[in-house]
């Protein structure tokens, strides 16, 4: 039986070591205190999680932990996106594997490919797994852009149930539900609340790496309760810390701010760097005046 997805959905960083490996007792922990603080539902391996600066092996053994970490207490979909379409099915069976509710696919993000291409890019990994797949739209990274009549066509795919849809045109959830309607679930990316607003069921959000509890509650005042006035008032408040983890900075600003909580994420791999003086400054005054702190389990950088 396939779960439901609905809410908001932490894509969750990666913690590392201070010698750079992947910090497995920090992500047990983070995977706990983001489940305890009443998160609906986690994805491991996104581009958050910095799954292009990662070894195959260790796409594994994170997808692994998260997955048994979490033993069925949320959903947990595995990011498995790649430029090769053949990988894209080998990582999506190896998910499958290990106990994944699902996968989310961004497109090949190097070949620009076509619409047909990406219809039958989609197809190709549906037909070879029985998971539901979110398909995440990002054309800033992805350099394709699926706009809602593709999506229209793509949700003819049995099990391409979902999508991230992360651009500034909040819209597009208006047009894809419009377009789709029950064959495909919108779940906001870049923008949560609006998104809410106009009838998505769920967040895809680098927030909720930082205050998941906020960002969960945000999703139900509108999609539970219909208190949109309540729900845009909290929003608002935690608008200066969705803004820092937003951009270029989404992964050093995310990890910057849990350090300054109490929870050793550990620095970004190379490319990405630490956040600069002036802005880790500003992380550590954003931590303060909200009054962040971990309260998961310790973890003692290694």
């Amino acid at each position: 039986m396939m779960k439901t997805f609905r809410g908001t959905y932490t894509v969750m960083i990666t913690p590392f070591t201070a010698a750079g490996e992947v910090d497995v007792a920090a992500l047990r922990a983070f995977v706990d205190w983001q489940i305890a603080e009443g998160i609906h539902g986690l994805i491991p391996l996104g581009s958050t999680g910095e799954f292009l600066s990662m070894d195959d092996d260790e796409k594994a053994l994170v997808a692994e932990v998260v997955i048994r970490q979490t033993a069925g207490r949320v959903p947990v979909l595995i990011g498995t996106g790649a430029e090769d379409t053949r990988e894209v099915v080998r990582l999506s069976r190896r998910a499958e594997k290990l106990g994944a509710d699902g996968v989310m696919i961004i497109p090949p993000f190097y070949s620009t490919p076509t619409d047909g291409e990406l219809v039958h890019h989609y197809k190709t990994v549906a037909d070879a797994i029985a998971l539901p797949i979110m398909v995440y739209n990002n054309p800033a990274t992805a350099n394709v852009d699926l706009k809602p009549q593709l999506v229209a066509r793509i949700a003819e795919i049995d099990n391409c149930l979902y999508i991230k849809e992360s651009t500034l045109e909040v819209t597009r959830v208006r047009d894809i539900i419009r377009l789709c309607g029950d064959r495909m679930t919108v779940f906001g990316g870049i923008l949560g609340f609006e998104s809410f607003v106009e009838g998505a069921q769920g967040w895809v959000a680098v927030a909720s790496n930082v205050v998941p509890a906020e960002m969960g509650r945000i999703f139900s005042l509108v999609a539970d309760h219909g208190a949109i006035k309540e729900a845009r008032e909290l929003y608002l408040k935690y608008l200066p810390v969705i803004e820092f983890v937003g951009g270029q900075a989404y992964v050093a600003g995310s990890k910057a701010l849990l350090g300054h909580m109490g929870f050793a994420a550990g620095n970004p791999r190379p490319p990405r760097l630490p956040l600069p003086a002036a802005q880790d400054a500003a992380a550590r005054a954003l931590v303060k005046s909200f009054d962040l702190v971990w309260r998961g389990a310790p973890v003692v950088a290694a």
